[in-house]
Parts: C-alpha cells; sequence; structure tokens
C-alpha cells in the first residue's frame, strides 16, 4: 500500500459516523388516551401528560379519541398527532424530527433563521423535507402515505438503494405513495377551503379528509358533516 495513502485510510476509518441529533418535545396539549413509550419501550407505557416533555427516541400512541400537540421550539415546528395514530420522536436519519408508522399527523413549520438546518418527516418508503410550511400525512394500515400541502413545498425523497430526484409537492397539490409507489404530485380539491380554516383558527379534528368533498363557499362556523349548508 501506498505510504501516502496509509494515514488517510486510517484518519477515515477512525472518523466516528454522524449520530442523530437530540431534541426535546413539549406535550403542549394532550386529549386522553395519549401513551409514550420512553426509548421505544413498549413495556414502559406511561400516560401522556400536558406540560411534560420527551426526548428522541420516545414513541407515542393515541387512542380513538387522542391527540397530543407537540412542539420542538429549536427546529421552529409543531405536530398535532391525531387519533388512533402511532409516532416515534426523531429518528435515524440526520435531521428527521418525526417518524409517522401510522395514523393522521399536521405538521407545521416556521421558517429557521438562516435556513441551514434540515428538518424532515420519515414515513414508510419516503422522507419529507421543508422549508417553511404546513401540511398533513395520512399513512393507512399498508403502509400507504397520503400527502397534503396547505402551504409552501414539501420535497418527496423515496428512500431505496438507488436515489432519485426528490419530487416537489406546493400547496394545493396532494400526493399519495408507498415504498413500492412513487409519489405523484396532483391538484388537492377543497384546497381553498382548508388554507382559510386553518387562517381562521379551525380545529384538525373538524376539517374534511383529504380529498373529500366539501362547499364552494366557506360561511361562518363549523362546516355541515355531509359537506352542505346547515339548515
Amino acid at each position: 500500500m501506498n505510504w501516502l495513502v496509509a494515514p488517510l485510510l486510517l484518519t477515515l476509518l477512525q472518523t466516528p459516523a454522524p449520530q442523530p441529533q437530540v431534541f426535546q418535545y413539549q406535550f403542549e396539549e394532550v386529549k386522553p388516551s395519549v401513551h409514550r413509550w420512553p426509548g421505544g419501550d413498549k413495556s414502559r407505557e406511561v400516560k401522556a401528560v400536558q406540560g411534560d416533555s420527551a426526548p428522541s427516541g420516545d414513541a407515542l400512541r393515541t387512542g380513538w379519541w387522542g391527540r397530543i400537540v407537540l412542539g420542538v421550539p429549536s427546529r421552529q415546528a409543531r405536530f398535532e398527532v391525531l387519533g388512533s395514530s402511532e409516532v416515534k420522536l426523531a429518528g435515524g436519519e440526520p435531521g428527521v424530527l418525526l417518524t409517522v408508522e401510522r395514523g393522521r399527523i399536521r405538521c407545521f413549520f416556521k421558517a429557521l433563521a438562516g435556513g441551514q438546518e434540515e428538518r424532515k418527516i420519515a414515513v414508510p418508503g419516503a422522507l419529507l423535507a421543508v422549508r417553511g410550511t404546513s401540511y398533513e400525512v395520512v399513512v393507512d394500515k399498508a403502509g400507504r402515505t397520503t400527502l397534503t400541502v396547505f402551504e409552501g413545498v414539501v420535497e418527496v425523497f423515496a428512500m431505496g438503494p438507488h436515489p432519485s430526484v426528490p419530487i416537489p409537492v406546493k400547496a394545493g397539490e396532494v400526493s399519495t405513495f408507498s415504498a413500492s409507489e412513487v409519489a405523484k404530485a396532483e391538484p388537492s380539491r377543497g384546497q381553498g377551503y382548508l388554507n382559510k380554516a386553518w387562517s381562521q383558527g379551525g380545529r384538525p379534528d373538524n376539517l374534511p379528509a383529504p380529498g373529500s368533498r366539501v362547499p364552494a363557499v366557506v360561511g361562518q362556523g363549523k362546516p355541515h358533516p355531509t359537506g352542505g349548508p346547515k339548515k
């Protein structure tokens, strides 16, 4: 071996691999039936309590009526985890703040000063990267993800042995994909309604599901359950 190459190889071997960052998550709001697994260990399950905090590596499960709002102040991020969902705080990839195993999650990101820090969400088969935006992800039991973007742009990076070009999904668009299904951005019906509802302080659990029919004109108050006008 060349005597000039040997020291370089030794240095590379001794350089530790980059470790995922550790974030702190604040439990801003908690509805009943939300459980936390410290370190991801289901045998140590405890109830989540409003005002508590948890570190990266913990996992959360919400019951049918459960709901929890997570704040990550250091990354200007906020997540609403709705009922029947399961998430892990952070993930193995650098910059991942939340790993969604299943369920429905609303994500809000404010712009970071300098904009240099990566902020990602992991879903089955893909990473979602953002700058300053808000969007929703729904992961079904089969591991299929539906992404609906309210504001900004979300880039979908397919995970696998071969790198691929990220797919941008813009505000007003929706994309459905999985580990074996390529993401594709399409117009989202009712997006203007959803954006207006968010700006007026609408609750996530009062809004219609992605792709459902919504009224063309939005009045005051909550939407009718059938999507039609109130009687």
